[in-house]
């Protein structure tokens, strides 16, 4: 435990009782749950019944832009049922969870500013093998595009305020072990990630993927005293996962292009994955050494 994350978790520590913590996050899922309703609510009256109930089957693997964009605005649910449980069962401020505000600005814009770099070289190198299989037209796709930031900085956004912040933060203040404040809330993190509609092979080497990077933004959260260096290193992730070069069979439906290979090959070619794995780790061993204080 830093001296910068020992003071992230300080507003914490009057309310870490375990009960807190367990009817906390049964009030998070509670919140989420009604959002969700609430947002195919609108949807029907927006879309209609009919369009509606088709879109919410294609949720798990969205590959039309209005699918994405519902995806993403179930995400709120999630953050405002964080809000809630910190405010009124934890009894503490909003804004501990995300850590001192100009400093999640600033490691934000790093780390967002760092990852796009290295995500451009990424696809530099990526396309020396491959070829990307081009998904939306660009005028459709930049059409889109706004909405698609809005959504993927709430999206990831509330994750981290979920993982790197309530999570971490509360089983920090009531337990010493790593294994526990470090390790459960990423682990919890990727299995999320489960897809029960991909191969279970898929899903392994994905979750492990996942859990990679979940391990990545608790290690930049515990290094800097707060979620903003994750936060941008999550959403730059995502904004190229989802809107520029997506997996073939998940997210595609704001995607300028899809990659030639889907999710039943990556279960035969675990070593696409791995490439992936090795870029995560490269790009937090960059960010870690330059926001580490």
């Amino acid at each position: 435990m830093t001296p910068h994350f020992n003071r992230f978790v300080a507003p914490a520590r009057a309310s870490a009782q375990i009960w807190r913590l367990v009817l906390g996050a049964m009030l998070i899922v509670v919140v989420y749950l009604v959002f969700i309703m609430g947002v195919f609510a609108v949807a029907g009256l927006l879309l209609g019944p009919q369009k509606a109930q088709q879109v919410a089957g294609t949720l798990t693997s969205p590959d039309d832009p209005v699918s994405v964009l519902l995806l993403l605005a179930t995400f709120p649910g999630a953050a405002i049922g964080t809000f809630l449980a910190t405010r009124f069962i934890h009894k503490r401020r909003i804004g501990t969870l995300f850590g001192p505000r100009a400093s999640v600005l600033r490691d934000f814009t790093a780390a967002a500013t760092i990852t796009l770099g290295l995500s451009v070289i990424y696809l530099a190198i990526w396309g020396l093998w491959f070829d990307p299989v081009p998904n939306l037209s660009f005028t459709t796709w930049i059409t889109y595009l706004p909405l698609l930031l809005v959504g993927l900085l709430v999206q990831t956004g509330t994750e981290e305020i979920l993982f790197r912040g309530y999570l971490m933060q509360q089983l920090a203040a009531r337990f010493r072990s790593p294994v526990i404040w470090f390790a459960l809330p990423a682990l919890g993190f990727a299995a999320l990630h489960f897809d029960p509609a991909q191969p279970q092979l898929t899903n392994l080497f994905v979750i492990l993927a996942v859990a990679v990077f979940g391990f990545a933004a608790a290690d930049l959260t515990r290094v800097t005293g707060n979620i903003g260096a994750a936060w941008g290193f999550h959403f730059v992730n995502n904004l190229f996962a989802i809107g520029i070069l997506s997996l073939d069979g998940t997210i595609t439906g704001l995607a300028l292009h899809v990659t030639p290979y889907n999710t039943v090959q990556i279960a035969e070619r675990p070593g696409l994955l791995a490439i992936d794995v090795v870029a995560t780790t490269i790009a937090w061993l960059i960010l870690r050494r330059t926001l580490r204080r």
